[in-house]
């Protein structure tokens, strides 16, 4: 089928490309037709059902703000908290101003009485309350400029959502800045060309504007957030890439070897282009074992890479044939004066056939050495600790809202990330039960504190309570389950209905269902991983050792992340402060992504092994085969580790995470597994591996 549909584009070259070109227009043109809000995502377990009863609300949540007022030379800060306060009660877009010189105020002067606290609501609606908070921030600045000697500095719903999301349009921004550039340079230098290094970046252009704008119309239907939008870039760039690489070093043999370019054609289809199908086809499949999970964000995540490695494919073996056939030789045009020479034709690659010729000839010793390495660098992953990161851990504290926070925490613990307690289908007044309340906040002995607040949501109430801890760490979610599970049931126990969210439970949350489904999602995946090759090799031997490398060069992924991040080496020059764990979603995450991704690598070596394969004669065909598909890989792996390193220099330690973790995976399935690990174990297989 491949052959057939790669043939008929070489033929059919003017139609191929301008449908191509003209389904990326269709899918732009829909995008700017598709209006509305973006699908509301739902959090798992009681952060969902707490933001589901806000939402059959039809009144407006306050947006709660707050300001810590702390003396930083010896003056009295009381002048300070009275301007502040006074100004911000002048305000319209500001309501509920709380000020410590209140008769009820004493909860917002700190333990050591050297920190205060005013607390404030903008007074919305929603779409209005961006133009109120530039408003109060304005009064805010303006206050703190009266007072040099006065630290005012403001955090809350509304500032730290703000400061995350300006972090993310940042990392985003850079993402696109760096990557692309990157991708093309190392093109360039792969190729020697222009024109060869710019047919795959075409593609990639072209795949990631057609899946952006489908998925700004399934956006307002299917949750799909912009950290999703940051993963799907990588993908698409790493895919599309790649692809490209497979079908043009394919083609660029075939010519060399005397074939006109219509032959040339018809055996890379066949044969790369086959192989672009089935690695495009596992990768999606794999990911597909994400929505076992449940979860919003993972099936949005699903869909966009879904979406983005399916037009990869299409395009490879559709518009990509229809170019070469129109540029023939030309392909090789606009060569560079240093990098072009030598490389127009595809030539195997010396070094990585070497080293397969060493590994055949004694692979207990290089394998068992490999095996050795990789288990040892994935020891680190025994201690691995899952604990998503605070706002004030995810991002750098020169962030003025999470230095706030910071500080905020340290003279008011919980503060201004407290749980939310949203209560429904009161049976009762809510007074005794909120005074209840605040009497176990007193005897909670630290785990629960002051000032608990109450807001009125049409029938509904919102009760702030500030947790001990960061906001994600041990303390923190051991004071969650104490709310949860010891005091809420005393004070509302058939008098209402209650769930608990806030930046504490909505992680807690998030990973306890990842903790639940997370073992179907790894059996689905291994299960799907060993059909595929199972039907794509007709071999047993071949899925079962396929499996055993991925799981190994995973588990080494797993055991950097932990040395890195948890353990808190490198933090310097990659930037980031060490708060004890590893994200939560991020190990599923990357086991599934690279368990796709590196079946590119793996299908496309196996297959030059196989064509090569002859019985009697396994070790040979190893190392011609790894001999003839290294160069690619190796080219494959530059750019995908390159793009997965940009990461690195993003805000968000997440991000950070996940670049060094599929880079780092990346790159020791491209070398260790594919030129050390594979050869050993097909060499002692022999020629049971294809039977």
């Amino acid at each position: 089928m491949t052959e057939r549909v790669a043939c008929w584009s070489a033929e059919h070259r003017g139609k191929a490309i301008a449908g191509w070109f003209a389904l990326v227009a269709l899918t732009l043109a829909i995008s700017f037709l598709a209006t509305g809000p973006d699908a509301p995502n739902t959090d798992p377990g009681e952060s969902g059902e707490a933001q589901t009863a806000l939402r059959a609300e039809t009144a407006y949540e306050p947006v709660h703000e707050y300001v810590l007022v702390q003396a930083i030379a010896p003056v009295d800060p009381a002048a300070a908290v009275a301007d502040l306060v006074s100004s911000l009660r002048q305000r319209g877009e500001v309501t509920a101003v709380r000020s410590p010189a209140d008769p009820d105020g004493a909860n917002l002067i700190s333990a050591d009485g050297r920190s205060f606290l005013v607390t404030f609501h903008l007074s919305g609606p929603n779409p209005q309350t961006p133009a109120q908070a530039r408003a109060a921030t304005e009064v805010i600045e303006a206050v703190a400029a009266r007072h040099p000697d006065v630290r005012v500095a403001q955090a809350g719903d509304r500032s730290l959502t703000a400061a995350v999301d300006e972090a993310i349009k940042n990392d985003l921004s850079r993402s696109h800045l760096l990557s692309l550039p990157i991708t093309l340079l190392i093109l360039v230098v792969v190729f020697g060309s222009l024109v060869a290094a710019g047919l795959p970046l075409l593609l990639t252009l072209t795949v990631v504007a057609a899946t952006f704008s489908l998925l700004a119309v399934i956006g307002k239907v299917v949750p799909f957030n912009s950290a999703g939008s940051a993963l799907v870039l990588l993908i698409g760039v790493a895919v599309g890439v790649d692809y490209s690489l497979f079908i043009l070093r394919r083609h660029r043999e075939e010519r060399h070897a005397g074939r006109t370019t219509a032959d040339a054609l018809r055996v890379t289809a066949r044969t790369s282009g086959r192989v672009v199908m089935v690695s495009g086809l596992t990768v999606v499949l794999c990911l597909t074992g994400l929505l076992f999970t449940g979860l919003g964000v993972f099936r949005g995540l699903t869909i966009g890479t879904a979406l983005v490695v399916g037009l990869a494919m299409l395009g490879a073996v559709t518009v990509l044939p229809a170019l070469l056939s129109l540029l023939g030789d030309r392909i090789d045009a606009l060569r560079l004066p240093w990098f072009g020479r030598g490389r127009t034709a595809a030539r195997e690659s010396r070094a990585w056939a070497s080293i397969a010729a060493a590994v055949v000839k004694r692979p207990l010793a290089w394998g068992g050495l490999a095996t050795l390495a990789l288990l040892l660098t994935a020891a680190p992953a025994l201690g691995m600790r899952l604990q998503d990161a605070a706002i004030t851990q995810s991002l750098p504290r020169d962030v003025p809202a999470v230095d706030a926070a910071i500080r905020m925490g340290e003279a008011f613990p919980g503060m201004p990330i407290p749980a939310r307690v949203v209560v429904w289908n009161q049976s009762a007044e809510p007074g005794p039960a909120i005074g209840e309340l605040r009497e176990r906040v007193a005897a909670s002995g630290g785990r629960l504190f002051e000032p608990v607040a109450v807001s009125e949501v049409g029938e509904t109430l919102v009760i702030r309570v500030p947790l001990a801890g960061t906001g994600t760490d041990p303390q923190s979610t051991a004071a969650l389950e104490y709310l949860r599970h010891e005091v809420l049931p005393d004070v509302f126990d058939g008098k209402a209905e209650y769930a608990v969210g806030g930046r504490t439970a909505t992680p807690y949350d998030f990973t306890a269902r990842i903790a639940e489904r997370g073992p179907f999602v790894f059996a689905f995946v291994l299960v799907l991983a060993f059909v595929l090759l199972l039907v794509a090799f007709r071999s047993i031997a071949i899925p079962l050792v396929s499996i055993a490398l991925n799981l190994l060069s995973i588990g080494a992924a797993y055991g950097v992340l932990t040395w890195v991040f948890q353990f808190g080496n490198l933090s310097g020059p990659l930037g980031f402060t060490a708060y004890g764990g590893v994200v939560g979603w991020l190990p599923l995450f990357v086991f599934v992504l690279l368990f796709g991704l590196s079946m590119d690598y793996h299908i496309f070596i196996l297959s030059r092994i196989r064509e090569r394969f002859t019985p009697g004669d396994a070790r040979g065909a190893i190392v011609r085969g790894i001999g003839a598909s290294s160069g690619v890989v190796t080219s494959a792996a530059v750019i995908m580790i390159a793009v997965f390193a940009v990461f690195l220099t993003l805000t968000a330690i997440e991000y950070k995470m996940l670049g060094l973790g599929m880079a780092a995976a990346v790159f020791i399935d491209a070398t260790v597994v594919r030129g050390v690990l594979l050869p050993a174990a097909l060499s002692l297989l022999g020629d049971r591996a294809w039977k």
